[in-house]
């Protein structure tokens, strides 16, 4: 659902779950040497993919999450998202932060079916966050790092704040939610939204 001459400031809600970015050298701990990831289905942006290779995550309490998807393409570090509630399960407590923000960020094990990785940081609550164009982030007045209100439309909508703006060239405009956020505002992927503006 693509923002419309209707509604020139409404967005569609992608709705992220559980899942982790992975570098190539660890790529290969879990899966084994010269493994690449193998495409399962397009993302929404551009280049990105879910990819068929799964993984499982592993907390302190040894309490398990099982099937967590790598999404590609390979990253130059490893990141793993997941939501408070799966944080909770797990028995981490992973602060709230852009992608790629790892330092300081929770460890978590994470196990192939090759071999066993120890993250001594690594795992986040990402932030809620709208990818937008630079044309995009022109016609709203925005820019990259601003800080915006979203409401997410529904039966059970609700304002968002302190959500953050990103700026690439290659982006198409989409607001993310984590699982949390989107059953608080009982949404799936596909729903609407609206940018009401900068963080007041």
């Amino acid at each position: 659902m693509e923002s419309s001459a209707q509604d020139p400031a409404r967005l569609p809600v992608g709705v992220s779950v559980r899942h982790v970015h992975i570098s190539a050298a660890d790529l290969e701990v879990l899966y084994g040497p010269g493994h690449q990831l193998t495409p399962l289905r397009d993302l929404y942006q551009e280049g990105e993919f879910a990819a068929k290779e799964v993984v499982a995550l592993v907390g302190p309490k040894m309490r398990i999450l099982e099937n967590v998807r790598i999404l590609g393409p390979v990253r130059n570090r490893t990141q793993v998202e997941v939501s408070r509630t799966d944080a909770i399960y797990l028995g981490i407590d992973p602060p709230v932060r852009p992608s790629g923000d790892l330092k300081g960020s929770s460890p978590i094990t994470l196990v192939g079916p090759k071999g066993t990785l120890v993250l001594p940081e690594g795992c986040i609550v990402a932030n809620r966050h709208v990818h937008m164009s630079p044309s995009d982030a022109q016609r709203f007045g925005l820019k990259d790092n601003d800080l915006i209100q979203v409401e997410v439309l529904g039966e059970k909508g609700l304002i968002f704040n302190n959500v953050q703006v990103r700026v690439k060239d290659n982006f198409r405009l989409e607001m993310h939610l984590d699982t949390d956020d989107a059953n608080a505002s009982g949404i799936t992927t596909g729903a609407a939204a609206r940018i009401l503006g900068k963080q007041k």
